[in-house]
């Protein structure tokens, strides 16, 4: 009798079609099983805070859950394993202000060994697991073991008002931008004086240029119109450069005391051009470098501007859209710069306010972030400007009431005042308290200037390392 050909054909294919129909449910049973288990996303802070000796803070930024609620979060480190896990040491963060993603870590490492190198990274763990950030180095100082900082007043009553004099004598009205020259001297863009001031080393006060009413006139220094000037710099000539935010141009004041315009037409715009044919728009930072190029923080188009020592304008990096974009040139994205500096290689810094981060551009254009971000607004909390010691240390005003510095080794540390917390007071580091800082500059000796805006006055910082 013949085999059916249902039977010998048909039946087989049957079977492999189940077969295979079976095992593809299978897999697709494990991917969807696979993909509902993920980790947390974490990364970790580039930058260690307040180390010392014995002592740092370091910690990361969760931005996923993955999976399943996170069950712990903390940073771990070892001095022997370059990719520490928590099976090193380990410290766990409080999971109080967790509810909500972004989150940040912050943990206090103690009972570090002096002159030593650690390894640390952030981690977060859920019923899936455990995530890492990539890890980061620091050494600890051999005897060091803090910074301490003494703020004093070097100018100005703490009232708002227009006086000149030594000291608390002197009245300031909402200042802005500081900036020092080569012998010390400290200039500072009394904003609603409408005003250049000029403070000797001693804080002795007098006037620089403008005659005190807003508005816009070239000419003597003491007749001149400014409209709520904002940054400002020296160069080597003597000469002071300052942006007039409510006028949108750049000024020029002369070591003779004449007042000219050296770039912008007068009319908010986002032109690139030279002199007076170029537009800004509430120009805010200044900084210039050893080829006498200007950098402007172009606060109102939320672009890094360039001015060449023969006053052509060019855009470094950003584009009129806020945003948060490390790129090239035009492609990067900052919001609201209001603060900028130049190191001697010609990397430009930026305190982009908005975003709560410091940036450096490259000669090239090249942008990336060095500190801060906008989920991070409790390492910095809308710094508002910024200036470079001799060894290219970084000295930022936070507008939350801070003044930090950020080093060439990537340490951050909190030199005077708290977080989010406003008054007057001079004395010890978190001691004492601003309200408002602005602007801030360094001499040559060290000596950090803060425009202390809603104190209206000029405050003095000394650092002392302390073994």
């Amino acid at each position: 009798m013949k085999t059916p050909y249902f039977g010998k054909v048909l039946l087989p294919a049957l079977f492999i079609s189940i077969a295979l129909l079976f095992n593809s449910c299978k897999k697709s049973s494990t991917t969807t099983t696979t993909s509902t288990t993920t980790l947390p996303t974490i990364t970790t802070d580039a930058l260690i805070i307040n180390l010392t000796s014995t002592t740092a803070q370091s910690g990361g930024s969760i931005t996923g859950a993955g999976s399943s609620v996170i069950t712990t979060a903390g940073v771990c480190y070892s001095a022997t394993n370059k990719t520490p896990t928590t099976a090193d040491i380990k410290v766990a963060a409080d999971l109080t202000n967790f509810s909500a993603l972004p989150a940040q870590v912050s943990c206090a490492l103690t009972g570090l060994t002096a002159a030593t190198t650690y390894y640390a990274r952030a981690y977060a763990s859920n019923s899936s697991g455990t995530a890492y950030g990539a890890a980061v180095q620091f050494t600890t100082a051999s005897a060091l073991s803090g910074l301490v900082t003494t703020v004093s007043t070097l100018a100005g009553s703490g009232t708002a008002g227009y006086n000149n004099g030594a000291g608390a004598a002197a009245q300031f009205n909402n200042p802005g931008g500081v900036a020092v020259d080569a012998a010390g001297n400290i200039y500072v863009a009394d904003s609603f004086n409408n005003r250049i001031r000029f403070v000797n080393p001693g804080g002795t006060v007098s006037a620089f240029a403008g005659k005190g009413t807003l508005g816009y006139t070239e000419g003597a220094a003491a007749d001149a119109e400014f409209y709520g000037p904002q940054g400002l710099v020296a160069d080597g000539a003597g000469n002071i450069y300052v942006a007039d935010f409510g006028n949108n141009v750049i000024r020029k004041i002369t070591a003779g005391g004449v007042v000219s315009t050296f770039a912008g037409s007068g009319t908010a715009g986002f032109v690139n051009a030279t002199g007076t044919a170029s537009q800004f728009n509430n120009p805010a930072g200044l900084a210039i470098d050893a080829s006498g190029n200007i950098y402007v923080a172009d606060r109102g188009n939320n672009a890094i501007r360039k001015i060449t020592s023969a006053g052509v304008v060019t855009t470094l990096a950003g584009v009129k859209t806020a945003g948060y974009v490390n790129a090239t040139g035009t492609a990067a994205a900052f919001d609201t710069p209001n603060g900028v500096a130049v190191d001697a290689a010609g990397n430009v810094y930026v305190a982009d306010q908005g975003n709560s981060a410091i940036r450096k551009i490259t000669p090239a254009g090249v942008v990336t972030t060095i500190a801060g971000g906008p989920t991070q607004t409790t390492l910095l909390n809308f710094p508002s400007a910024l200036a470079l010691d001799s060894q290219g240390n970084i000295f930022i005003a936070d507008e939350g009431g801070r003044i930090i510095e950020c080093t060439t080794a990537n340490v951050l540390y909190i030199l005077a005042g708290t977080l989010n917390v406003s008054g007057f007071t001079n004395g010890d580091g978190a001691t004492a308290l601003f309200s408002n800082p602005q602007g801030i500059a360094v001499d040559a000796s060290g000596n950090i200037y803060v425009a202390d805006q809603d104190n209206n006055c000029i405050r003095k910082l000394t650092v002392v390392k302390k073994p």
